[in-house]
């Protein structure tokens, strides 16, 4: 059966963890795409519907002015759509906005050529606008020398003066003068009877660069020709002596520049559109708007609807709107609704969109916004009157839509990602507890199975689990058991030797002391006693092996008891003295008692064994030292010599059984490597500890042996 390893569960489970986040995150920006296909389908659809409704209704545009071959700016006019009616005082605040659309008039608009005329002498900024059933109108014109006509003149061209010229409805060409007498409120004369025409209203105010002209007249006056000249009277004894700047030549009808007012027809028809979620054109074919319905930061299109920040209702969606979102909006972008968009010069649109739409083709085009907040999306559609494009629909929409639902769905994708990885990363906690923690108990199990001197001291439970740690703990099991056999018959060993031994080695003794009591002859005589000399040693070597096995056996079944660790210290170094004559002793012993729990042949037997090793490795005519001390509730008892140090690596190791350091030469008698062994087994049993190193001149080693006093 196939098995999934730890390592492929935790490769699988990375794997898919990471893959969510981006899977999610291209899936929805691919949605994007395509919606924004959709969207730009759905907008040449929408400009379609609305060409559909225009189609074979010439009555809805100028045809006069439309079949033009060109329409030329300043001399063709453009009425554009007033936010507001405009307050009638000279002083422009309510042109404000418009600036950029007035159009300056200088002198390649003078009637006659004059090659050394300045701007200070006449020039003048110019727009028409158109609020309601009115016609506006405004000049700034510069004039370093300003005329009014005179109180008590009849003539009204005898001075400074402004001419409007333009065809009626019906076809009538017309002429009024404005001629104020000083600053105020003005009205037209009609140039040809002399008399007031009330129904043209202005302000005429002066300025320090010449002079403000606002004027205001019913659209119903108005057909498709219009014209304004500003006349400069210099001086009053030549009226001759005159400048004219007009924008077109206002003296043949036929001249008359055109000029086109938004259609109140086509505005009706738009108005239906208004809810649509664009922004719509519609424009002739010269690039001109006749009509406009909505505006660019409300064209969001459908995609939106229904996606509106509400407020939060529940405990969840606080916490998302509080916590998740502004995290979430640091890698997505808000859409902006308030953004920069070029007012557009609607006397003359431009764009690929709208010149591939007037040759009767639908397209679309994608622009940015200046500031960058926002993308617009334009698309264009011919509107046809007898097999000819006269015009076009154009309707404008943003992204913001399209990227709010990206953003919205986002929000639902990083949501259910985010629950995924936190079920994931809980999972992937408790699956690595789990499998740390089997892994730690295996460890432990393996750590108490072995003492610090590698013996073995217990057994390992085995998992029955069908993955790695399982057959890894199945392998540790099997191979504590084996060591553990192992090291029990090692330990068992010298027991069973010194056992087999013995009868064998008596039996040679025996011999050999028979032998020796007969006659032998002088090399007979040396082969006995060298036979006799390795009975010896082997038998030393059976008793060593003995004692430690007999130790190892009393402190199993020794019963512990109280003593003065003081007392025993101090008379076993009383019979050393008596015992090694020879040697030099260095005491430290102190003379307050020091009380233990256990057995006082043992810790004899322990300094008997430190004492020994020191002897044979101390050198000539240098003392041993011997201190004991309380440390708080431990008592230390140090042994050191001169001579040999220890290897390097052995400190840990010479306290291990059948572990010697003695070199050939030194091994004269027999030695296992029991001694310290049998110092370490004394240890353990008073839950204390030996060490081993190096003094600090290098020339000897000191053993450090601690042991707990009784409170």
């Amino acid at each position: 059966m196939l098995r999934f390893g730890l390592r492929s569960k935790f490769i699988l489970l990375s794997c898919f963890l990471f893959l969510l986040p981006w899977l999610g995150y291209e899936y929805v920006w691919e949605m994007e795409k395509f919606l924004r296909q959709g969207q730009e389908k759905t907008l040449v659809g929408t400009t379609r519907a609305l060409a559909t409704a225009l189609h074979e209704r010439p009555a809805l545009f100028d045809e006069q002015t439309n079949f033009l071959d060109q329409v030329v700016k300043g001399r063709d006019l453009y009425a554009y759509n007033l936010k507001n009616p405009i307050q009638l005082d000279g002083k422009l605040s309510d042109w404000q906005s418009y600036q950029p659309l007035f159009w300056h008039y200088d002198k390649r608009y003078l009637q006659k050529t004059q090659r050394n005329h300045q701007a200070s002498d006449l020039s003048f900024d110019h727009m028409v606008g158109k609020f309601d059933n009115y016609l506006y109108a405004v000049f700034k014109v510069t004039d370093d020398h300003l005329v009014y006509r005179a109180k008590n003149s009849l003539s009204i061209t005898n001075n400074d003066h402004l001419k409007i010229g333009l065809k009626s409805p019906g076809g009538d060409f017309n002429t009024y003068i404005i001629a104020p007498r000083q600053d105020g409120w003005v009205n037209a004369f009609n140039a040809n009877t002399k008399t007031p025409f009330t129904k043209i209203q202005g302000y005429f105010m002066r300025t320090e660069s010449g002079h403000n002209v606002e004027l205001r007249f019913p659209i119903n006056m108005l057909g498709n020709k219009l014209g304004f000249a500003v006349v400069d009277i210099d001086t009053k004894k030549a009226p001759f002596d005159s400048k004219t700047m007009s924008t077109s030549n206002l003296n043949n009808p036929s001249d008359l520049g055109s000029v086109l007012v938004p259609s109140p027809e086509i505005n009706r028809i738009l108005k239906g559109m208004g809810h649509s979620g664009s922004r719509i054109w519609v424009v002739d074919n010269h690039h001109r708007v006749l009509a406009q319905s909505g505006t660019i930061q409300n064209a969001d299109g459908v995609w939106a609807d229904g996606l509106k920040n509400q407020p939060p209702k529940n405990a969840w969606q606080r916490f998302e709107q509080t916590y998740l979102h502004p995290l979430y909006y640091k890698i997505l972008t808000r859409p902006e609704n308030e953004f920069l968009d070029t007012l557009h010069d609607v006397a003359s649109m431009q764009g690929t969109h709208l010149a591939k739409a007037l040759k009767g083709q639908p397209a679309s085009s994608w622009r940015l916004t200046p500031d960058s907040k926002a993308v617009i999306l334009s698309a264009a559609y011919p509107v046809w009157i007898d097999d000819k494009v006269i015009g076009a629909v154009i309707a404008e929409e943003t992204t913001n839509g399209v990227r709010t639902l990206r953003n919205k769905s986002l929000e639902k994708l990083f949501n259910v990602i985010l629950a995924v990885m936190l079920i994931g990363t809980v999972t992937l906690f408790f699956f690595a507890s789990r499998i740390s923690s089997r892994i730690r108990r295996l460890r432990d199990t393996a750590e108490q199975a072995i003492d610090a001197q590698g013996r073995i001291t217990g057994s390992i439970n085995y998992s029955d689990s069908n993955d790695e740690i399982g057959d890894l703990s199945r392998s540790f099991a099997n191979i504590v058991g084996r060591l553990g056999g192992y090291t029990n018959y090692l330990e068992n060993m010298s027991s069973r030797l010194s056992h087999e031994l013995r009868t064998p080695v008596a039996v040679v003794r025996s011999s050999l002391e028979n032998l020796q009591s007969l006659p032998q002859n002088e090399l007979s005589q040396k082969y006995l006693e060298r036979a006799s000399e390795g009975v010896e040693r082997l038998g030393k070597i059976i008793t060593t092996m003995s004692e430690a096995t007999r130790l190892e056996q009393s402190i199993q079944s020794n019963e512990s008891e109280p003593f003065d660790l003081q007392k025993v210290i101090n008379g076993c170094m009383q019979g050393y003295q008596l015992t090694y004559p020879e040697q030099l002793f260095e005491l430290d012993v102190c003379q307050n008692p020091l009380p233990m729990q256990g057995a006082p042949e043992f810790i004899a037997q322990l300094l008997d064994k430190l004492i020994n090793n020191a002897l044979e490795f101390s050198e000539a005519n240098t003392a041993i030292s011997v201190g004991l001390k309380q440390s708080e509730n431990k008592a230390i008892l140090t042994v050191s010599n001169t001579g040999p140090v220890l290897p390097e690596g052995l400190t840990e190791h010479i306290f291990d059984s059948m572990v010697s350091v003695r070199s050939q030469q030194m091994q004269q008698q027999p030695h296992l490597g029991l001694g310290l062994y049998i110092v370490r087994l004394v240890c353990d049993y008073h839950n204390g500890s030996v060490t081993a190193q190096n003094n600090q001149r290098g020339n000897g080693v000191v053993f450090k042996v601690t042991l707990p006093l009784q409170n």
